[in-house]
């Protein structure tokens, strides 16, 4: 017995269950649960863990933001994301199927499926930049170190002079410390100081043009980096979870390792401890501001992916009794504590390069693609072997980019696979990644212009904003007040052998709502017209960013109306009816998950699903009446007396 529960748990199976041999063979599972968990933290960990949480701790309060943050990751994080996966898992469907759910509510997986493309196009653009990077960082010298390259200005002053590069390593740190020494009187004086790394971002990788209609030439170099990023992502999803889930096995522990070689080469640095207490010293008065709040929300919903469909498509590949409980908190929890750690990361280097350049940490701290190619290349430059260490850094970036990039690509590919269903495009769906990769290149060539980086970050500020949080709120509707909660709770503990906890059943129908309700709030009050540096964004690319995020949520009413439109029913309200109810094939994919009520008419498993505490009763009841005496033979007696809890 202890041998069968043994194995039930390494195959993800609940403890006390039989082990269940429900694998799909037709759409295929996960080889084991491992895979599942490491594919999960790779989506969930992504480039924001890095260049985002950082720096909105230090700008929110330091270790006062870890209170309000921890609070959203209890109370909304880890309650929606059990909600997806136990959503995915059940029905074995990808963000499309599972809506048999609720008919009427398919538009939800659509606007899923249009958030994950804009993501995914201009997710492997960034990627594709790390490529560039890391590629560049294969040199004896940092092509962004010095000041006298073609594309430098007057204006360029770095923290490395370059007649230190043949002394000795006293000297060099002399006129390092000379060189530094002169550009914190400049940047107390307020002057235009550029450093080289900027220069090298702009006017050399990108050579920005001067406005967001103006493309210019297609930059060639990032062109290729980006075909190398969609054939690598292509390579890995060939066999869809089959091949992608050996390969998270480095994608998703390696950047783990270089985080903590960064990490320890970071904390022995001169200035390391002061950037450290920049990020975690408590501002204890910033908790009161509604702001902080907000950003701790957001930040929370965001990295861990909710509402792009990622979760759903991931849990939908799972075995049937795997315990996606256990999972939610494993995954959620990892993503959140990976941010924390990426913070030490970053900040003890940043506070080494402030300690040099004579300035507050604050000067130099940044987030987005100026952390990540601008600020901390430039800081890479003051270590010893600092090609190395880019290498490290910007294959870690390349790593935790891919990560989600799968999950994204397999949301897509799953989608439309299940959506059409034959037994031809099952056996091909390789041929359906090849045809999403392709389509998804194309689309990010324009990216790839001189005017990309205003495009990109257009998409990055508007195609996965307030319409997410819209989304995900409206699936908490449907599932918990319009299919109703004690049908889930009930469907949930026949998956599991055990209903959610008291907990996750209050977030889900109250407390996880409000959240996301305030999310949505703080969104529209806080808002502020995107700019990128001095750069203000015209008006008509403002009407394209909010016509990409619209595009998403309109697939939900559009939908509903054609759903209604289409159901039986001599009047509006028969059809609305008609069109909320579950499917006939809504429920386990599997023949033999199917029972109770799920079970075909008359069949055997047609009365294995009743609740636990029923089937109980009436057990009692037939001892009762039988008044049977268990003998000897292995059976388990019932208790006539007193019920099982």
């Amino acid at each position: 017995m202890a041998e069968k529960q043994f194995s039930g748990i390494l195959n993800g199976a609940v403890l006390g269950e039989p082990v269940k041999t429900d694998k799909n063979s037709r759409r295929g599972n996960w080889g084991n649960q491992i895979e599942f968990i490491l594919t999960s933290v790779g989506y969930a960990v992504g480039l924001g863990n890095v260049w985002r949480f950082p720096y909105l701790c230090y700008r929110n309060g330091g270790g006062a933001f870890m209170f309000p943050y921890f609070i959203m990751l209890v109370f909304c994080g880890i309650p929606l994301f059990f909600l997806e996966l136990s959503f995915g898992q059940f029905a074995s469907q990808g963000c499309l199927g599972v809506w048999r759910i609720s008919p009427m509510f398919k538009g939800v997986g659509y606007g899923m499926m249009v958030v994950s493309t804009y993501i995914g196009i201009y997710y492997n653009v960034v990627i594709c930049i790390a490529f560039y990077y890391f590629f560049s960082s294969m040199t004896n010298l940092l092509p962004w170190t010095y000041c006298n390259n073609p594309w430098n200005t007057p204006s360029c002053n770095g923290v490395v002079t370059p007649s230190g590069i043949n002394n000795t390593l006293a000297n060099a740190t002399r006129s390092l410390v000379t060189g530094a020494a002169e550009v914190a009187v400049e940047v107390v004086n307020k002057s235009k100081r550029t450093s080289p790394s900027e220069e090298y971002w702009k006017h050399y990788v990108l050579n920005i043009s001067d406005d967001i209609g103006n493309f210019g030439e297609v930059r060639l170099p990032i062109l290729g980096c980006l075909a190398v990023s969609w054939v690598v992502v292509f390579l890995c999803l060939i066999r869809g979870v089959k091949s992608s889930g050996k390969v998270v096995y480095f994608t998703a522990t390696f950047p783990y390792v270089v985080l903590t070689i960064l990490f320890i080469r970071g904390i022995t640095l001169e200035g390391a401890v002061t950037g450290i207490k920049y990020y975690l010293t408590p501002q204890w008065h910033k908790i009161l501001d509604a702001k902080v709040w907000g950003d701790a929300a957001s930040q929370i919903f965001y990295s861990l992916g909710c509402a792009w469909g990622g979760l759903i498509t991931m849990a939908s590949y799972n075995k049937f009794h795997n315990n996606c409980y256990r999972d939610s908190i494993i995954i959620s929890i990892t993503n959140c504590a990976t941010s924390v750690y990426a913070g030490f990361v970053i900040f003890s280097i940043l506070g080494f390069m402030a300690h040099h350049l004579n300035v507050d940490v604050s000067e130099v701290a940044d987030h987005g693609p100026g952390l990540a190619f601008v600020a901390y290349p430039e800081a890479l430059t003051l270590l010893p072997i600092s090609p190395l260490w880019s290498l490290l850094f910007f294959f870690m970036l390349i790593l935790l980019g891919l990560g989600t990039q799968f999950c994204l690509l397999e949301t897509l590919v799953t989608a439309i696979v299940d959506e059409i269903g034959t037994d031809w495009i099952m056996k091909h769906k390789t041929v359906v990644t090849g045809g999403v990769a392709v389509v998804g290149f194309l689309l990010g060539v324009p990216l790839t212009t001189q005017a990309g980086i205003y495009w990109l970050l257009l998409m990055d500020n508007y195609a996965a904003s307030f319409s997410l949080v819209i989304i995900s709120c409206i699936m908490c509707i449907c599932i918990m007040y319009v299919y109703g909660h004690k049908k889930y709770f009930k469907d949930v503990e026949m998956m599991l052998g055990f209903p959610p906890p008291i907990f996750f059943r209050v977030c889900w129908r109250f407390v996880s709502p409000i959240i996301i309700s305030f999310i949505l709030i703080f969104t529209v009050i806080q808002y502020k017209p995107i700019t990128y540096n001095n750069y203000v964004y015209p008006g008509w690319s403002l009407a394209i960013g909010f016509a990409m995020a619209l595009s998403s949520v309109i697939c939900i009413p559009i939908y509903a109306l054609y759903k209604i439109a289409k159901s039986e029913g001599n009047t509006f309200f028969e059809r609305l009816k008609k069109s909320c109810r579950p499917d006939v094939k809504w429920g386990p994919a599997l023949s033999e998950d199917r029972i109770g009520r799920y079970a075909a008419p008359g069949s055997e498993a047609e009365v294995d699903v009743r609740p636990l505490k029923e089937k109980e009763k009436e057990e009692e009841k037939r001892d009762e009446i039988s008044l049977s005496i268990q003998g000897s033979n292995g059976s388990t007696a019932h208790n006539t007396t007193t019920p099982s809890v």
